[in-house]
């Protein structure tokens, strides 16, 4: 059953658990979520990167859009979906179905799970950072509500690219970073050992985010992790969204875009104090 009651872990102890292969992956919050699920496929530019699923779902009787960056279980699975790391064709596939959930009033659930964008020479090819960029221009106007839920990795500018949302909730054990702790160490001390002092002071736990105002929810999930028991932590998963559905439901679509524009706009605000 998953519990409220914190574990005193490091950073970089919360990196393995949200690593862990047995942690739930998209597919599986789908399935444990949702009474139903209908797939689209494709960006209808390119091609249909299976590291991003998303479709129409009903939670509860709700009807929403909901997409995620997909992990798979076996070897197979995740090379299939490239590790969950998305292409371009990824992220315009997100961008198409958000427009059709814009279109017929449905709200957008995300699901982030990635260690971040494919950065491969073909995928910068046909326009990585455009993707995410345009991404990200989108979601902020989108006129409808986003709900977004990291449940493992969340890694920089790959995450982002379907973060832009209302309401950002995460798993306890969960990390959501601007880059990785051994990329962060690499550069700072060209010394990969050095991961685990990056993961301190990147502040990449569900906790500090809270604290900086990155997220707005911390979603209890066991205490061991939450792939020790999936059912509890989807269960937990699925009332933090269907309450964060329910308050923004209370809002205008102007309302909604004016809220989120100034949600991101302060972060990452500050204030000096002399003589310090």
């Amino acid at each position: 059953m998953a519990t409220k009651k914190q574990v005193k872990r490091t950073a970089w102890d919360t990196v393995q658990l949200a690593r862990n292969p047995g942690r739930p992956n998209v597919a599986e919050y789908i399935s444990m979520m949702c009474e139903d699920f209908v797939e689209l496929h494709g960006d209808r530019l390119f091609g249909d990167d299976r590291a991003l699923i998303g479709g129409f779902a009903t939670i509860s009787g709700v009807k929403v859009m909901v997409m995620g960056h997909r992990k798979g279980r076996t070897v197979e699975e995740n090379v299939e979906s490239n590790f969950g790391m998305a292409s371009p064709d990824g992220y315009r596939k997100a961008m198409r179905l958000m427009r059709i959930a814009e279109k017929f009033g449905l709200p957008v659930v995300t699901f982030i799970d990635t260690p971040g964008a494919y950065p491969g020479a073909d995928a910068e090819a046909r326009g990585q950072a455009e993707a995410i960029a345009h991404n990200l221009e989108f979601m902020s106007t989108l006129r409808t509500p986003i709900v977004v839920v990291v449940i493992g990795e969340g890694g920089s500018g790959g995450a982002l690219g379907i973060a832009v949302g209302d309401k950002i909730l995460m798993l306890q054990n969960a990390v959501y970073s601007v880059i990785s702790p051994e990329g962060c160490a690499s550069i700072l001390w060209r010394d990969g050992s050095k991961a685990p002092v990056a993961a301190e002071a990147l502040k990449i736990t569900a906790e500090s985010l809270k604290k900086l105002g990155v997220i707005d929810e911390i979603v209890p999930e066991p205490a061991q992790g939450a792939h020790t028991d999936p059912k509890a932590t989807a269960a937990a998963v699925k009332k933090a969204v269907l309450a964060a559905l329910k308050e923004l439901k209370r809002l205008s679509a102007d309302e909604l875009v004016a809220k989120r524009y100034d949600k991101f706009c302060a972060m990452g605000r500050y204030f000096e104090v002399k003589g310090k």
